[in-house]
């Protein structure tokens, strides 16, 4: 068995309707973040060094050539042909409408790229932003929304140094769904003064509100962060790998069957990486989230009520 029997991965989700294997290419596309340039605050979350998410240089290559980079890796590791581009680093919705339109439309010149993943902040959904992604995904394209929630708590939030509060999500998801975006969110699994408790309450929260996909994050500790800090001074301990995936499975029982997956864990560069030593490993950590559900006999939506989404609520384009 594999783990997409017991979870709707996105992988498994895209081959379904593309009828072949669609892999994201990440993309720095050099925008920066109101969390960082002073907008908002300065020195972002205190858990953020980019380079955890992407390691480009600040002054990334083309949108082409980071697309044939990524291809050309693909290729020999998965064999995928067809592509969407993440744009993944700082806040991707954040800058002129009209040079947001330019970056996306570079990618989307690409024969083999099927649409736009945007990474951004739930506080930087601008009316103007979301017609456009929403103008693109009218054209063909699959275009998800991807926001950086990583908590439903207002104090965690701040404790965080997030810049931003829930009912900022509230805006930026209510707005996706009026113009059909799908949406997916980002949650992160062992933030300081959170537990198991505070998890479930942030995924009810997201699942009220509707969302089409969610991410999964164990919090882990890198260089060069406030986190860091408060880690060496023994004011934050990591969860343990065997926490993070029992939670991982309370959430995926709660979450029902047609939200999708596009991740379960995340990792970072050992190179920058300084604290939980598993948050390298995908491999363990997916493998013993699959083991978990396996041992409950157990899998995604088996604690909800609901056997079909609600009214309105996918947003999701089936490909011809």
């Amino acid at each position: 068995m594999a783990l997409s029997d017991f979870v709707n991965t996105f992988g498994t989700d895209l081959k379904r309707r593309y009828g072949e294997r669609v892999h994201k290419i990440a993309i720095n596309a050099g925008l920066s973040c109101p969390n960082r340039d002073g907008t908002k605050g300065r020195g972002g979350c205190t858990f953020c060094n980019n380079a955890s998410f992407s390691p480009s240089a600040p002054h990334p290559p083309p949108v082409a050539d980071q697309l044939e980079a990524g291809r050309r890796v693909i290729l020999r590791r998965t064999g995928a042909k067809r592509y969407l581009a993440y744009f993944q680093a700082y806040t991707n919705t954040y800058g002129d409408p009209r040079r947001l339109e330019d970056l996306y439309r570079q990618a989307l010149a690409q024969p083999d790229v099927v649409g736009l993943s945007v990474g951004t902040r739930p506080d930087c959904c601008p009316p103007a932003v979301l017609d456009l992604l929403a103008s693109l995904r009218d054209q063909g394209y699959e275009v998800w929304l991807e926001l950086g929630l990583q908590s439903a708590c207002d104090a965690t939030l701040a404790r965080v140094n997030r810049g931003h509060g829930f009912a900022d999500y509230r805006a930026a998801a209510l707005g996706a769904r009026a113009r059909g975006l799908p949406i997916c969110t980002h949650l992160i699994v062992g933030l300081p003064g959170e537990g198991r408790r505070q998890a479930l309450w942030s995924l009810e929260r997201v699942l009220d509100l509707g969302t089409d996909g969610l991410k999964l994050h164990p919090l882990h500790v890198v260089k060069q962060t406030k986190l860091a800090f408060d880690w060496r001074r023994g004011e934050y301990n990591p969860l343990s790998m065997g926490e993070y995936i029992s939670v991982a499975a309370d959430l995926i029982e709660r979450t029902p069957v047609w939200v999708v997956y596009h991740r379960l864990t995340g990792t970072a560069a050992t190179a920058i990486l300084l604290a939980p030593e598993w948050c390298s490993r995908k491999w363990i950590v997916l493998n013993g989230i699959e083991a978990e559900l396996r041992r409950r006999g157990t899998a995604q939506g088996a604690m909800t009520t609901s056997a079909s989404p609600p009214a309105g609520t996918d947003g999701r384009q089936v490909a011809a």
